[in-house]
């Protein structure tokens, strides 16, 4: 008897080791493909500022194609797929995909079309806006200020919708503290771009008077 519920036992477990092993070897190759698209996705990021939209757009299909390997990945293990690293990962393309439609002005793709969980979205939409205050600061350098009070008022309108989503943590995956970060970076750009715009008019009408700045 001791031995038929030695080899029962066996079975039990081996059945779950193997299980364990399938689950062990899709989360490597999901956080191998995670990590691709934060990288290129952050790289998409980078390309948009520099103006490059093309080569924003390959990088980011790059990132949608690698962060779509990672959910396959883990499909049939959800304790894996629910860890939270792809989720991170999801928040990464979203705002890269939605950064990219801020700037240009595009419709912004929802979390079905970007195929990411909808907290994945929320939170990437949170940091899209605040990566925006980087672009504005940019317009602004270059003298671009009507393009850079464009990108406030954006900056406020994502702000506004998401202050309303007001759910538990738990639910959202911690929104809250991201929109909180955005409300402090929107109100720092809002006085960057009223500070630039004094000094603008200033100038304008110091050069108006035929009177040079030292």
């Amino acid at each position: 008897m001791a031995a038929d519920r030695r080899g029962e036992l066996a079975g039990l477990v081996s059945a779950i080791q193997t299980g364990l092993e399938d689950a062990h070897a899709g989360r490597e190759r999901a956080l191998a493909a995670s990590r691709r698209a934060i990288r290129a996705s952050g790289s998409s990021i980078r390309a948009v500022h520099r103006l490059e939209s093309e080569r924003a757009m390959e990088l980011l299909a790059e990132a949608r194609a690698a962060i779509a390997e990672a959910q396959r990945a883990v499909a049939d293990h959800p304790a894996v797929a629910y860890a939270g690293f792809v989720q991170d990962a999801e928040k990464e393309v979203a705002e890269a995909s939605l950064v990219l439609a801020l700037v240009r002005g595009e419709p912004l793709p929802d979390a079905a079309a970007l195929g990411v969980e909808p907290t994945s979205w929320l939170r990437g939409l949170t940091e899209a806006a605040s990566e925006l205050r980087r672009h504005l600061l940019d317009r602004l350098r270059a003298g671009e200020l009507e393009r850079g009070a464009e990108l406030l008022i954006t900056m406020d309108d994502c702000y506004d919708a998401l202050v309303t989503v007001d759910f538990p943590d738990a639910v959202t995956g911690g929104l809250r503290r991201n929109v909180d970060a955005l409300r402090a970076v929107l109100e720092r750009t809002r006085g960057d771009v009223t500070t630039t715009v004094l000094q603008t008019r200033l100038q304008r009408a110091l050069e108006a008077r035929g009177v040079t700045r030292p």
